[in-house]
């Protein structure tokens, strides 16, 4: 169990980092990602919760992930798509939000 915002970056059945309780998904995503550190490069992140911006997706893509699940919903997820169409990002829509606070 991980408190909303909550990201989990993922590798091979290991989990690499979490960052969970933050004020906004890009802060749990940063946190998740220094965690996971050099690890990143190839992962993929996964989120309780929609991307409101595609920040989260930017940032995402800095540290080397390769693809995206997040449940979708957003008024923006268009930007999101667009972010990660231009950075190479396989972004997955569940439609099914786990996010809870």
């Amino acid at each position: 169990h991980v408190k909303s915002n909550a990201i989990v970056v993922t590798s091979d059945r290991t989990t690499l980092g979490i960052g969970a309780g933050q004020m906004n998904r890009v802060g749990a995503a940063k946190i998740a990602l220094e965690q996971a550190g050099e690890q990143a490069k190839g992962a993929v992140l996964a989120s309780d919760g929609f991307f409101p911006f595609d920040d989260s997706v930017r940032t995402a893509a800095a540290a080397g992930i390769t693809a995206i699940v997040q449940p979708g919903g957003s008024r923006r997820d268009q930007d999101s798509i667009d972010a990660a169409n231009e950075l190479g990002i396989v972004m997955m829509f569940t439609g099914m939000r786990h996010f809870l606070h």
